[in-house]
């Protein structure tokens, strides 16, 4: 295939090659890695590689050891990247600050500068958490202002993303949710554990967000690495609580005696603070052409063409 190593993003859609893909592994990694192949032939970096996907070549990578991510990167010489690998429990970077701060922020502006060099489109995936959550909704334009560490790391990646790289993306992620593959989760899969084994389950009133599903995200960041540079937010069209949230998946799942129990943040300590509001103005995504499913429609549609891999022990 062709070189499609080029001055302008737009141009990707016409010169499609190899795409590698970083936390390909993960949850949103393997979502991103399965919604790409066809246009693209698909390259992965995991920390493990249990995750499998057929058709996508897939290497162990440590992504804090730059020598080896420049050797890598020469070798495969791919037309972009998509990182999507972090440190992504909020309670852990809180806990461990030095250790996330190699893989949130040290990895990601190595990677961009690396992918200056080579001239390729580049793709940081990032947080609602650099929000405090206290005027929403949230535009590209707004400014960042987390409460938490984690929050905190995705803000100083992105601003060493653009400085090394100002051609590139950084994609703003909502709460996602879906299929996991083998060796990853979302947050609905335990979810859906407790409710059909009758534990107690805590969902704050107070804390909203704008879920999606992994397969529309993914859709909507290859559509803004086609189309695109700057800050992209992708998020669902529904703004909700994570409390009707479960009282939804409830529903849909038909775990009619679930415990679901209302209560507030504060009332359950963690040791990362949670901001009360993150959701996203999608605007211009979709006037790009982003075109998400209902909230209701997309865990429908999972219920019923995922009901094993969405119900573990199932």
């Amino acid at each position: 295939m062709a070189d499609c190593r080029v001055n302008s993003i737009e141009q990707v859609r016409l010169l499609m090659g190899k795409l590698l893909v970083t936390g390909a592994s993960g949850f949103l990694g393997w979502n991103l890695c399965r919604a790409a192949q066809g246009p693209w032939d698909v390259y992965g970096f995991a920390r493990r590689n249990q995750n499998q996907l057929q058709g996508v070549k897939l290497r162990r990578t440590d992504l804090t050891r730059f020598k080896e991510i420049k050797e890598n990167l020469q070798e495969i010489r791919p037309d972009a990247l998509i990182h999507a690998a972090a440190e992504s429990s909020a309670n852990f970077c809180q806990l461990n600050p030095a250790a996330s701060h190699g893989i949130n922020v040290e990895a990601t502006a190595n990677l961009a500068s690396l992918c200056a060099d080579l001239r390729i489109p580049f793709v940081f995936i990032s947080s609602d958490l650099v929000f405090n959550g206290l005027k929403p909704p949230y535009s590209e334009n707004d400014p960042v202002c987390p409460v938490c560490i984690y929050g905190e790391q995705k803000a100083e990646a992105e601003r060493a993303v653009m400085e090394r790289y100002p051609q590139a993306m950084v994609c703003r992620m909502a709460l996602m949710f879906g299929d996991a593959g083998q060796g990853a989760a979302s947050f609905i899969q335990p979810l859906i554990d407790d409710m059909r084994n009758g534990r107690q389950i805590n969902l704050f009133v107070d804390e909203y967000r704008t879920p999606l599903s992994a397969a529309n995200a993914a859709q909507g960041i290859l559509l803004g690495l086609s189309k695109a540079k700057g800050i992209l937010h992708i998020g669902g069209l529904e703004r909700i609580s994570r409390f009707d949230f479960g009282k939804l998946l409830r529903d849909i799942v038909g775990a009619p005696s679930a415990r679901l129990y209302a209560c507030s943040r504060q009332s359950i300590e963690m040791a990362a603070p949670r901001p009360a509001d993150v959701s996203l103005s999608i605007t211009r995504a979709m006037a790009l052409g982003f075109k998400p499913g209902s909230l209701r429609g997309e865990l429908e549609s999972l219920a019923c063409t995922k009901i094993e891999k969405l119900r573990p022990g199932g």
